[in-house]
């Protein structure tokens, strides 16, 4: 299966939001098991969280953009942007 990174930015004074829709986002990763490579919050300088990123294997790019559109922090309005490109890991082999 094909690897897409999930690239998304924050609202601005949106640490609240992320807060309280965190646990369901993090189930709704959870929910895809092996399949999540990596993913995590992007993080300013002072390490406060500014968006997401999540690398996953899906079978093409409409299930990236249909787990992305499903996503609880996409539902709640937390991004302000959001791109999904297919991926491609090279190291560690």
């Amino acid at each position: 299966m094909p690897f897409f990174a999930i690239h998304c930015i924050d609202r601005p004074d949106s640490a609240d939001l992320r807060a309280s829709t965190r646990p369901a986002h993090l189930a709704h990763i959870t929910a895809l098991g092996d399949d999540v490579l990596v993913a995590g919050p992007l993080l300013r300088p002072d390490g406060r969280a500014m968006g997401s990123l999540m690398i996953i294997a899906f079978d093409d790019r409409d299930a990236a953009v249909a787990f992305a559109a499903a996503d609880p922090y996409h539902l709640a309005g937390l991004f302000e942007s959001r791109s999904i490109t297919a991926w491609h890991k090279v190291l560690p082999a």
